[in-house]
């Protein structure tokens, strides 16, 4: 994460201290999942996350929900959005439809039942983005 310009971590943060570690690396933005405590909230961490990234509206979710109807549910929740991030699942996704792109990072450490864990690295410049997921495991 060395020379990241941001780290947006999907949620399930569990513990502050996880986002006091990653802030050594590069800024982070992050909101809350399904398992987070009360020191994430306290840090600042919100229910989900719009911002702008080099020109591009992103949305951060933590649950997409299934995938039957995904694309049209963000479209409609996060109408300006060419991009949402969400993490709940734990199964990598990169995925354009309707207009938006959804990108789900997978998981670095609880990988559940995927064959390996993996991060996301985006690069965004002037509102194009390429995506990519990537293996971590050793």
């Amino acid at each position: 994460m060395r020379g990241a310009d941001l780290i947006l971590h999907a949620g399930d943060v569990c513990t502050a201290a996880v986002l006091k570690e990653l802030s050594d690396y590069a800024p982070v933005r992050a909101f809350c999942g399904n398992n987070h405590g009360a020191d994430v909230v306290a840090w600042g961490a919100p229910e989900t996350l719009e911002l702008d990234l080099a020109g591009l509206p992103v949305a951060m979710v933590h649950d997409s929900g299934p995938a039957a109807g995904r694309c049209t549910r963000l479209r409609r929740r996060f109408p300006a959005a060419q991009l949402v991030i969400s993490g709940r699942s734990h199964i990598p996704l990169d995925q354009v439809c309707d207009g938006i792109r959804i990108f789900n990072p997978g998981a670095p450490i609880d990988r559940l039942r995927q064959s390996s864990s993996t991060i996301g690295l985006l690069n965004i410049d002037d509102g194009e983005t390429e995506a990519r997921i990537i293996s971590v495991d050793s």
